[in-house]
């Protein structure tokens, strides 16, 4: 996967010096001295050269040695690596995580050009500390680590001002905006100290929002993140067929989840039409859960063109256990795939996940639960017992204290045998003998990058499910 990703990267990089051709050169640089220098878009740091130096108002600013962007980059790198030896034996893990990621958002903040070819070429390295596990735990220390704003900020404190707010920024042209009212992001504690607004005082500050970007770009399109579940659905429902939006949790899980599920199929050995037999049992009845619900009973009524059956090998479960219809204030996103014990004989509703597993046997285990652990000993053994010639384990859940098992658990207590699919990363586990026991990635950054720069390439006017369908056929090929 991390070869398909640098692949991905080195197209897009030589598509962009495709592109740039046609963009006027030298560029118009408005900016002068200092302001260039605290400019990250435009900072070259010590690469700038004697000419563009006296043009630029930057001579006496800067160290007399010009750098070139070469020796830039191999000096962060060496940097960074001698920040990797000295750590090596430290215990606090997630201390030296911070400490990498600081390192590497104090040159984002510098210099973005020298910041995404560091990431471009060094991807493997860099993506779990720029993103999961480490952006968790960025997360649940944000306050502190807080230095400049990388974004807008709206609170409702802001009605009926963000049309006139919209314009701070300074960018003419944007082409994708990521959106977030925090409902689920780990504490990042800098929103106003007042309770969360709520109904159509909720959804008028939105409104407002999504009014006032679509006024100065109307062609951006914006991708909703981290929204609780009642707002994830809500505002899908509301804006999907207006403009260009999609929501990451519930959109982009699914078509990663979706990818792994067709292609456990043909790990199986047996063809993609199979899929409609497997039999899953999703744990975590939140946006991403039944997104990847949602997503899958689709790809099965294209496979078999009835609706009316397409989710009956579907198992849902929540904290409280197994989903049926008897179940008192259900939420209605979940409905369509809550069970019906009249119709499935020896189950009822709040039956343990260990009670489902050996009532089942299912195919594929796939946990969006948010529960470290939740894939037990138990249950690990009850799917081994399965008798799927090849189960699969979907832990999604990050970070990784959050992970529904680890891969280490998952090999010993479900088999050899199993795929095993996590949105953490982990390690390959040695399982002795030269036997090796495979960790594939199942995470939405696999996803939603290519949503946003398909739908911007394309010039698409709203994303479809048939969009993202196609992404996740494409991934499993």
């Amino acid at each position: 996967m991390w070869n398909l990703t640098k692949f991905m990267a080195s197209r897009l990089s030589r598509s962009r010096r495709f592109f740039s051709s046609v963009i006027p050169r030298p560029c118009i640089i408005q900016k002068r001295g200092a302001d260039i220098l605290h400019d990250p878009w435009i900072n070259k740091d010590t690469g700038f050269p004697l000419t563009e130096r006296n043009r630029l108002g930057l001579r006496g600013l800067l160290p007399p040695r010009v750098i070139s962007f070469e020796q830039q980059y191999a000096r962060f790198m060496e940097s960074y690596r001698s920040l990797e030896k000295n750590t090596v034996s430290e215990s606090d893990t997630s201390h030296v995580a911070l400490a990498k990621w600081r390192i590497l958002n104090r040159l984002h903040d510098r210099n973005e050009t020298l910041y995404f070819r560091v990431l471009i070429d060094n991807i493997k390295d860099f993506a779990p500390i720029i993103y999961t596990p480490t952006v968790g735990v960025v997360c649940q220390n944000y306050s502190g680590l807080f230095r400049r704003p990388r974004g807008m900020y709206f609170s409702a404190k802001d009605k009926g001002e963000m049309m006139s707010m919209i314009y701070n920024w300074p960018a003419q042209k944007v082409d994708m905006i990521v959106l977030t009212d925090g409902s689920r992001i780990l504490g990042l504690d800098l929103g106003l100290r007042q309770p969360r607004l709520e109904g159509e005082e909720y959804l008028s500050i939105i409104d407002e929002f999504i009014e006032a970007v679509l006024t100065r770009w109307p062609k951006a399109i914006v991708q909703f993140e981290d929204f609780q579940m009642k707002w994830a659905f809500e505002t899908l429902k509301r804006y999907r067929e207006r403009f260009c939006m999609f929501n990451d949790d519930v959109q982009g899980t699914a078509g990663v989840a979706l990818a792994g599920l067709l292609g456990t199929v043909r790990a199986q050995g047996r063809s993609l039409d199979d899929f409609p037999n497997q039999k899953i049992v999703v744990v975590g009845a939140g946006s991403a859960g039944l997104g990847v619900l949602s997503m899958a009973v689709q790809a099965v009524v294209r496979m078999t063109g009835n609706a009316e059956t397409a989710a009956q090998n579907f198992f849902l479960l929540d904290k409280d256990g197994l989903i049926t219809k008897e179940r008192k204030n259900l939420d209605p996103a979940a409905v369509p795939f809550a069970k019906d014990p009249g119709l499935i004989a020896g189950f009822r509703d709040g039956d343990s996940l260990l009670e489902v597993v050996k009532k089942v046997k299912p195919d594929v285990l796939l946990g969006l639960s948010g529960v470290g652990g939740v894939f037990n000993e138990e249950v690990l053994k009850a799917l081994r017992e399965s008798g799927s010639n090849r189960p699969a384990i979907f832990a999604m859940s990050n970070p990784t204290m959050n992970a529904e098992c680890t891969a280490v658990e998952a090999f010993k207590h479900a088999g050899e045998n199993i795929v095993f699919a996590s949105g953490s990363p982990f390690e390959n586990v040695q399982l002795g003998n030269g036997k090796v026991g495979y960790v594939n990635q199942a995470n939405n950054m696999y996803l939603f990058p290519g949503i946003g720069l398909g739908a911007l390439l394309s010039g698409a006017r709203i994303i479809t499910d048939d969009m993202l369908q196609a992404a996740a056929e494409w991934y499993c090929i």
